[in-house]
Formats: structure tokens, sequence, C-alpha cells
């Protein structure tokens, strides 16, 4: 099966010249074990510091929410491990985006006894964000 298509994704202007942190978080995430095909559940946080209005990439600076749900969705049926699914995830923003600083952390419900938290990052991530998953300290 053909990995989700990041076409899925749209972009907006950012609507600021000042410094914007924005978080989205995605907490019915849920894709397939591709070892077993049981179902894999998670929530996705997407925090980026997105290019200030009237900078280069700034036109494309958002992610727009409908987009974002439906990329997210379609991970439904793919086969990937939690690490992949976080990097493409990161990937496909940085790519659509071209943010100042991106973080996807994806932190999945146990299984077997193991919970598993995957960081990926782009650029240079806050000292604070980097040390912080889903409101609890490394």
């Amino acid at each position: 099966m053909p990995p989700p298509p990041a076409s899925l994704l749209e972009a907006f202007p950012t609507p600021s010249r000042l410094p914007l942190v924005i978080e989205h978080i995605a907490e019915e995430f849920t894709s397939q074990c591709p070892k077993t095909g049981h179902p894999d559940f998670g929530t996705v946080t997407v925090r980026f510091g997105p290019a200030a209005a009237g900078t280069p990439h700034s036109e494309r600076g958002c992610v727009e929410l409908k987009s974002l749900k439906l990329y997210l969705q379609s991970f439904r049926t793919e086969g990937i491990f939690y690490e992949a699914v976080t990097d493409r995830i990161r990937d496909d923003l940085v790519g659509l985006m071209h943010p100042v600083w991106l973080q996807v952390v994806t932190n999945w419900k146990g299984r077997g006894g193991i919970r598993s938290i995957i960081r990926a990052e782009h650029g240079d991530v806050p000292a604070h964000w980097r040390t912080a998953v889903e409101g609890r300290s490394l």
C-alpha cells in the first residue's frame, strides 16, 4: 500500500510578524503494526515556530487543520513502525511549511507492557520543548 500522500496537506500564510509557537495535538491517531497488522493507537503532537509574516516561506507558514486531520487519518491502514511514522510526519510538514523549527512527538499506547514516545525534530528547537513530552519532563 502506498504511503499517505503529503499532497493532502494544505498551508496558509503566517498571520503574524511576531514569533509564534503553534501546537496541534491529535489524540486519536491510529496506524497499523507492520509485523502483526494490529492497530497502534497514540497521540501525535506537532509543535513548530512558523516563518514570520513577510519573511521567506511565510506564505505557507501554517498547516490548515482539516488537511492535517485528513492526512493523519490516512495512516489508519498504513503498516508502519512508530519511528517511521514520526519521521514521515516531520518530513512532510517541513516540506510543506519550511518552519523555523518543528517538533513531532508521538506518544503510543502500551502494548505488551511497553509504551513508546518518539520525537523527531527539525531546526533549532527551543530547549524547553526538547525536554518536554506531553507535559512531563524527560
